[in-house]
């Protein structure tokens, strides 16, 4: 019967501890939570996601024909999308070619993208957009711990 009580008290200070726990480091000044809050969690769930909602998706012409798909999304320093890098042509991957056009070309119709006046031979004619041309973006220094 003591061994009971005893686990019993053990088992309830566990609990309290996990319990209040949370709460007090929540109080603590200088701590910043890495996650988002409720509020934000549930602004999230009415937004969208680029890569669901636009990578790999098929961009159209006029005459309703597939000319490309997105395959990017370059964002400014000012935290805007500017350009959507396309993927036109090839075959299993080989031949693709990548070109950048700015987003504000693109128009939304009926859930789909279209960019006016587009065709294949037109866009494979466009220089072809290359990676290693964009900086990269600068890293953080390292804080040094005193």
């Amino acid at each position: 019967m003591l061994k009971m009580k005893a686990k019993t008290l053990v088992c309830s200070g566990i609990l309290l501890f996990a319990c209040v726990l949370p709460a007090a480091r929540a109080q603590l000044a200088g701590i910043q939570p890495l996650g988002s809050t409720v509020e934000e969690n549930n602004d999230l769930l009415h937004g969208w996601s680029v890569r669901k909602a636009l990578v790999n998706e098929p961009v159209y012409n006029d005459n309703n024909d597939k000319v490309g798909s997105i395959y990017d999304l370059i964002i400014a320093p000012d935290r805007k999308a500017t350009y959507a890098v396309l993927s036109v042509g090839g075959f299993l991957g080989m031949g693709i070619h990548y070109v950048a056009i700015p987003v504000d070309h693109f128009e939304i119709r009926n859930g789909n993208l279209f960019l006016a006046g587009a065709t294949k031979d037109a866009l494979k004619r466009v220089p072809e957009f290359e990676y290693n041309k964009l900086e990269k973006a600068t890293k953080p220094s390292k804080v040094s711990s005193q």
